[in-house]
């Protein structure tokens, strides 16, 4: 034991440290002391080192001088022994501890914990670091010194590895330690205390050991940090603030052990400790407002700090909570960051606070902290930042289905929303007009939300769905993204299965059925799937539960249709009348026929559907029957025979046939008389009896169109002998010609059909076809024959009356059967164009030369006018068969190419002299037939053609439009010539419609087919829209100068102006970064290059317009490049919520804006001052627009303005004072013209409440306010000056030959003298370019 003493006390005499081995024996000593309470060893220590004249504190100081300097596993030796050293008998406490060596404590034990983790490059484990340490690495034992050990000396120890359980000692006699000496004196010992305490948990998670050693070292750090708390080591407001803080970087974690250290700690025992400390629990409601203002703005470690906020909340006093969810309202109206993370804490709040919506407070629902957060949510949703729009309407999609389970809930949700108990829209500035708007956004990730929030409002109001917003959501159906239209296809299918009113029914057919046609498959399948849920099903589930002979029966004996009508709307429950007639909607049944044709395909549609269809008709005829009204004014529910026709086609052995003979009998039997002309010429009809009949004519016309359709589709399971009748009938049909053209096709096609499938073969089918076809042509040709002679006739008859009789007249005058010939030979024409579709092969030799005689017999043919009374003008005469002549002229020349060389100039002359516009829309029919059956010979007549987009009629445009884009799309026409420039005024088209094809074809179909288009053909465009001739260097010849006019929106009035720039800035939309770059070089270059050179006229209309136009395109925003400018997707512009660009997006910013410089340095600024003194030398107008173009292109390099314009100083002088000049004489007059407009709007005004209104607008404008005001001191200025010279005015500058000098008083002169020092002041401004903020 002496020897033991006397080597420590050499080492603390002779050495800084102490040896590890004397460490070691001055531990067991310690032990020892402490363990029998016997302080004599100890004592014998201090006296040796008395001996040695050495002071007690000598002992201490080598401890620490160990514990810094020392190997981690000798450092925390030594620290055991100073904690042990203070814990024994009779220890001098206040001389042994310092705060030097309490720091040094805490470091070495912040050391073992690092040298304890396992390296990045090791793996995990204690054996990988061993394996390392001993040489089983690549680089051997040399490599791995310093990385896992730190202060080695040898081999040896950098072999040893720290043992993590060494420091529970540690850390309990630490805790002990704390009982004695008191930390209020030591503030700095108390903070370096707490954060390594706070740290120790991070630093031991990898660290080997286990989750049993993990958790026991979270227990001490747990009761190191209580003992902190306690009253003896100072204020506890202090060191709880302290505490908190340094346990803020744990709670912020996403995923650690540490971090739920963190949180028990607070939540379990400082909560506990909070409720007999006032202090303590002040610190801890704190805390969440502090968590606030540090939590990260990425989104998973924001999440991440939104449930450690809302842990901590839970256990709050419930005011402590609601003033928590008072300081997140406050704070949704800060910075972006905490509004982002408010919003995110709503929903937290809303969903585990009890009693949001004060049901169970005095305050009540309107004054409940709920409501509160809930109304500053729906203020989100209009924020600035996109990210924070779209999660405010997702979190308040995911609210409304959390409220909605509670009938009181849903109640305080709709008053909030501003809706009635009823559903009704009560606040025009509510949700509704939001979302309208939110729709409608630019961003994609605010459109997808605002639909989500659309589709959970629609299961809360139930069936008071609002219309507009209904639409807004059928519009998102043709959104360019795809998940946008997935989202918009969802949330108006939710309205559409939740209230099946006329309106949802609609909109939900005309948009959901059409994406059949998308580009992207899974909406096709999905858009199959609802039609077979929403539509299929429901009609089969409703109609075929009950037969016609389980209808109930309805009194009243009124026989009218209307009651007919409404018992079996009452039969057919849920709408299934008001679908079934919309299907039948022009715009909808081609997508429904696609949509019944895939389910077929791919065997989704049951036979229960077929089945239904037929117990809706045979309802509808028996109750017709029931009210004892006539058979022939019943007609089956619009829309049942259509659907069946469709679905028949896969189902033909649902379908009974003596249901088809019964009905087919029926419609044959008791059709209405379809000739129009006989109810003209009985002019004493009554009017509602005409219009119910025509109604009648064409709906029976209608469903005998889709029965024959129905019966050609089951004509494989019709008997031999009903077929063979059926198809002699359906031919003597034919040979009668008096039915209405939309029947004429059916029939052709339903003998045909009949024919093919009850043949033998297929020479044997063809030979029957061609047979009836041969027969059905001769009776054609001699119709035709007889109405031309009887026209003949009447024509000679009338070519010596004076004046001579055309049309009706001529009919009057030879009687009533002109009218029903002519019905019959427009009938027979129609026919004709039938047969000539499905029999190709006919022989018409006798037929096209009446044709001829038809389509010719305008007027044109100069022989045929020198003899009266020889040629008869069917144009006059008969419109209709003129027209129905053309169209079968076209059908006969898409089957013969020889014909169609002669003919399709003959088309094209039509096409632009006819004044009839059916007849146009039939011809650019034909035309594009002609375009994919005989390509070559309508190449060259395209410009001819796209006149039509020009066209009077809007059913013309329209139609030229899709097909041509049809055409293009499958490459039968090209982008060459003018066909690009005269597509885009459909851009500016006066129709919606054309609009809104225009717009979806160059944003989504050219940008992806064509992207080069728009960059090639840019520049030619701001000429051709101008009219103006200066780059192709030649003059429009008088035939095209027509054209040219037709094609461009010349002048500079504002609605011009408006329109061209609108065609801009939608080619600037879909050009890439680099294509905006050299657009803007090209402009610089092709127009104000040649303008300054003189190959422009500036002083000509048309010149001046381009120059305009260029300013306005060089200075318009779709021309900037931002960062993050490129082709959009879907991914990427729905990743937006953090507003993080990345990297990436940085280093592509900074390149484009260096290419941007360099285009301004290199080019735009010589032309720009070219161009300015040549305008200054003419005095023309244009100075203004190029001045505006150069303030906005140079306000954002206002700090590069001397590296742009180094060249030449006296040029940069002088532009600062253009521009500055222009500026201000800029704001001169716009604050003259606002307050003239403002006086003007006042004069009917009092005096007081003009003033008063006058300055709040006046102020209301910044722009016109500052102008205002510099105007106002300019005055002042020169009131001021006028004082000074004592009235006399400034005289010119030349009589100012000699400086004169005035002799005044002392005091005079000095007040004089302050007051213009003053004004001159005033009057000084900095030149700099300052950023507006109108872009």
């Amino acid at each position: 034991m002496e020897d033991a003493v006397q080597r420590i006390a050499t080492d603390i005499e002779t050495q800084t440290t102490i040896s590890e081995s004397n460490l070691k024996e001055l531990q067991t000593l310690l032990d020892y002391t402490l363990s029998t309470q016997d302080p004599t060893d100890l004592e014998t220590i201090y006296n040796e080192i008395s001996s040695r004249n050495l002071p007690p504190t000598a002992l201490s100081n080598s401890i620490s001088s160990t514990m810094d300097s020392g190997p981690p596993h000798v450092s925390i030796l030594a620290s055991t022994v100073y904690l042990s050293l203070l814990l024994s008998p009779n220890c001098p406490v206040f001389t042994i501890f310092t705060p030097m060596a309490f720091q040094s404590l805490l470091l070495s034990i912040r050391r073992a914990l690092k040298s304890t983790r396992v390296p990045s490059e090791g793996g995990s484990g204690s054996r990988k670091l061993e394996r390392k340490g001993k040489g089983g690495g690549r680089g051997g034992p040399g490599k791995n010194r310093g990385k896992n050990v730190e202060h080695c000396e040898d081999v040896g120890e950098e072999d040893r590895v720290f043992d993590v359980t060494v420091l529970f000692c540690v850390l309990e006699r630490l805790e002990s330690v704390m009982g004695l000496v008191h930390l209020d004196r030591f503030p700095d010992c108390l903070r370096t205390l707490v954060q390594t305490v706070a740290d120790i948990p991070i630093m031991a998670s990898e660290c080997p050991g286990g989750s049993r050693v993990y958790a026991r070292l979270c227990e001490l750090c747990s009761r190191l940090l209580r003992e902190v708390l306690k009253p003896e080591h100072g204020d506890p407001r202090a060191s709880s603030a302290e505490l908190l803080k340094s346990l803020t970087p744990l709670i912020l974690l996403v995923k650690s052990q540490a971090k739920t250290f963190a949180l028990e700690f607070i939540v379990i025992r400082m909560v506990s400790m909070a409720k007999d400390s006032p202090m303590i629990k002040e610190a801890v409601v704190n805390l969440p407002k502090y968590l606030v203002h540090k939590s990260p703005e990425k989104a998973e470690p924001r999440a991440s700090a939104v449930a450690s906020i809302l842990q901590i909340v839970k256990v709050l006093d419930f005011e402590d909570q609601v003033a928590f969810a008072d300081f997140v309202v406050k704070m949704s109206q800060g910075k972006a960051n905490l509004r982002l993370l408010a919003v995110d804490l709503f929903p937290a709040l809303l969903m585990s606070i009890k009693d949001p919506l004060g049901w169970n407070s005095d305050s009540g629902v309107e004054n409940s902290w709920g409501l509160r957060c809930l109304s500053a949510l729906i203020q989100r949703c209009s924020d600035s930042t996109a990210g924070i729009r779209a999660r405010a309407l997702t979190t308040l999609a995911n609210l409304l289905v959390h409220f909605s389970g509670d009938v009181k809930s849903r109640s305080a949700m709709k008053g909030l929303m501003g809706f009635g108990n009823d559903g009704s829209n009560l606040a025009q500035d509510g949700i509704i007009f939001i979302l309208k708007s939110r729709c409608a956004d630019e961003k994609a990730a605010v459109r997808k939300a605002a639909l989500l929030l659309i589709s959970k409002l629609t299961s809360l109001l139930g069936s008071a769905v609002d219309e507009d917003l209904i639409k807004t959501v059928g519009f998102a159906c043709y959104d360019p993204l795809v998940s946008i239209r997935k989202v918009a296809i969802s949330a108006l299918s939710e309205a559409f299965r939740l209230a099946l009113g006329d309106f949802i029914t609609k909109e939900w057919l005309h948009s959901v059925p059409r994406l059949i046609a998308d580009n992207e498959t899974s909406i096709q399948e999905e858009c199959e799937n609802l039609f077979l849920e929403l539509v299929i099903d429901r009609i089969a589930q409703v109609s075929s539960s009950r037969s016609p002979n389980q209808m109930p029966k309805f009194s009243g004996s009124s026989g009218s249709s209307r009651n007919s009508d409404m018992e079996m709307e009452q039969s057919c429950n849920g709408g299934l009348l008001c679908l079934l007639r919309e299907m039948c909607n022009s715009e909808v049944a081609p997508w429904v026929k696609k949509i019944c044709a895939s389910l077929g395909k791919k065997k989704k549609l049951k036979p229960k559907i077929a089945i239904a269809l037929q117990n809706i008709i045979k309802t509808s005829e028996s109750l017709c029957l029931r009210e004892s009204m006539p058979i022939e004014k019943w007609t089956a529910p619009l829309g049942s025979w259509f659907l069946l026709s469709e679905v028949s086609a896969f189902l033909p052995r649902a379908v009974e046939w003596e249901f088809l003979r019964h009905h087919w009998q029926l419609l044959d039997k008791h059709k209405p008389n379809n000739n129009s002309e006989n109810q003209f010429v009985q002019g004493n009809s009554n009017t509602e009896d005409i219009d119910t009949t025509e109604s009648n004519s064409v709906t029976w016309a209608g469903d005998r169109v889709f029965l024959l359709q129905t019966i050609s589709n089951v004509s494989v399971e019709l008997p031999a002998e009903p077929a063979a009748d059926l198809a002699h009938d359906i031919f003597t049909r034919l040979e009668q010609f008096n039915m209405h053209s939309t029947e004429v096709d059916a029939h052709v096609k339903a003998l045909r059909t009949l024919c093919k499938r009850k043949a033998m073969s297929p020479e044997e089918a063809d030979s029957l076809v061609t047979k009836w076809v041969q027969q059905l042509l001769a009776d054609v040709s001699k119709i035709l024959d007889l109405y031309m002679s009887k026209n003949k006739e009447m024509t000679e008859q009338s070519a010596f009356l004076t004046p001579q009789r055309f049309g009706s007249e001529m009919g009057k005058a030879t009687g009533v059967s002109s009218p029903a010939l002519l019905s019959r030979t427009l009938t027979a024409v129609h026919t004709l164009g039938s047969l000539v579709m499905i029999c190709p092969s006919a022989d018409l030799k006798s037929i096209i030369p009446v044709l001829h005689t038809i389509i010719t017999s305008d007027g044109t043919d100069k022989r045929a006018k020198k003899l009266p009374g020889t040629s008869v003008s069917i144009k006059r005469t008969a419109p209709s068969l003129y027209v129905q002549a053309w169209v079968t002229m076209g059908k006969i020349c898409l089957a013969d190419g020889d014909l169609a060389k002669r003919y399709i100039p003959l088309f094209v002359q039509e096409l632009e002299k006819s004044d009839c516009a059916a007849l146009r829309n039939n011809i650019v029919v034909m035309m594009a037939d002609f375009c994919v059956r005989h390509t070559a010979l309508v190449d060259c007549y395209l410009s001819k053609i796209t006149k039509c987009l020009r066209d009077s009629c809007e059913l013309v445009r329209r139609q030229t439009f899709i097909l041509l884009a049809r055409l293009l799309q499958r490459d039968y026409v090209k982008w060459r010539g003018v066909l690009f420039l005269r597509f885009l005024f459909s851009l500016i088209d006066e129709s919606e419609k054309i609009r809104q094809l225009a717009d979806f074809l160059f944003g989504n179909i050219l940008k992806v087919k064509a992207p080069l288009l728009a960059y090639n053909s840019f520049v030619e465009a701001i000429y051709t829209l101008n009219d103006c001739n200066a780059h192709t260097g030649s003059s429009n010849s008088q035939s095209s100068r027509s054209e040219t006019h037709l094609f461009s929106i010349r002048g500079n009035d504002a609605k011009s102006r408006s329109s061209r720039m609108h065609i801009y800035a939608t080619l600037l939309k879909q050009m890439a970064p680099e294509h905006l770059l050299a657009t803007f070089a090209k402009v610089c270059a092709e127009i104000l290059a040649a303008a300054s050179d003189g190959m422009i006229n500036v002083d000509d209309t048309t010149g001046q317009s381009v120059l305009q136009d260029a300013f306005q395109i060089l200075s318009s925003k779709e021309i900037r490049i931002s960062a993050n400018r490129g082709v959009q997707s879907d991914s990427a512009d729905m990743d937006d919520e953090t507003g993080d660009g990345g990297p990436a997006a940085a280093g592509k910013g900074n390149t484009i804006t260096q290419a941007v410089k360099k285009g301004l340095i290199q080019n735009t600024i010589p032309i720009f001052i070219d161009l300015k003194r040549l305008l200054e030398s003419k005095n023309s107008s244009l100075i203004g627009s190029l001045m505006e173009c150069l303030r906005v292109l140079l306000k954002d390099y206002k700090n590069e303005i001397d590296e742009i314009l180094v060249a030449d100083k006296q040029l940069q002088k002088e532009l600062i004072y253009d521009m500055q000049k222009y500026e201000t004489m800029k704001s001169k007059t716009t604050a003259a013209e606002a307050v003239a407009t403002m006086q003007r709007s006042d004069t009917y005004q009092s005096p007081a409440v003009s003033d008063m209104l006058k300055k709040a607008k006046l102020h209301s404008n910044p722009k016109v306010a500052s102008a205002i005001a510099e105007a106002s001191a300019l005055a002042v200025a020169q009131s001021v000056l006028r004082d000074v010279n004592h009235g006399a005015a400034t005289p010119p500058l030349s009589a100012m030959r000699a400086p004169k000098l005035k002799s005044c008083s002392a005091t005079g002169m000095a007040s004089r003298g302050e007051r213009s020092a003053a004004v001159l002041q005033s009057l000084r401004r900095r030149q700099a370019f300052d950023s507006d903020d109108e872009n």
